[in-house]
């Protein structure tokens, strides 16, 4: 299982709990699509899970010096493109996908957890476990089923709220 995490903007834990605790721990992979805030919260992740990430406009320098802006990520012969999203706007997003020949552009930085679509190029923000400011806390996980990625945005107590399909490109 591949779990899709972002804006965790945590000062010293990764402030998981319930679902979304035991699907970090119990994945093959683990995104995070910026704003740990502080290399204690990337170290607290990266002590409990395999983990690929890129920073967010609130990480601090230590995490820029350890992380990328941008990254695509290989998983299960799925590519998946990477950025926190607040130096984006929709166009340059979907530029960044095609360009990243990806399957799957994952972003966060909205807190607004959903699924969709820019043009062709399929979009994933996981919204927020810990920091949901005005929307619901979430998570994604996605497997791989009959050479789609199948996926659902889920709380931190259990509840699904959204599924979702993506056909891979190729």
């Amino acid at each position: 299982m591949l779990v899709v995490v972002s804006d965790t903007h945590g000062r010293d834990s990764h402030r998981l709990e319930g679902r979304t605790l035991e699907a970090v721990e119990s994945a093959d992979l683990v995104l995070h699509a910026g704003d740990f805030t502080t290399e204690a919260v990337l170290d607290a992740f990266e002590a409990i899970c395999e983990l690929r990430g890129v920073t967010g406009n609130n990480d601090t320098q230590g995490l820029r010096d350890r992380l990328p802006k941008t990254r695509v990520v290989e998983w299960n012969g799925c590519r998946i493109a990477m950025a926190h999203g607040h130096e984006h706007t929709d166009t340059s997003l979907a530029l960044f996908g095609r360009q990243s020949n990806a399957d799957l552009v994952v972003v966060g930085h909205s807190h607004d957890p959903g699924f969709g679509h820019l043009g062709t190029v399929p979009v994933l923000n996981p919204g927020s476990h810990a920091d949901p400011r005005w929307h619901r806390p979430a998570h994604a996980e996605l497997e791989v089923e009959d050479g789609s990625l199948v996926g659902k945005l889920v709380e931190p107590d259990g509840t699904v709220f959204e599924e979702f399909r993506v056909e891979k490109r190729g």
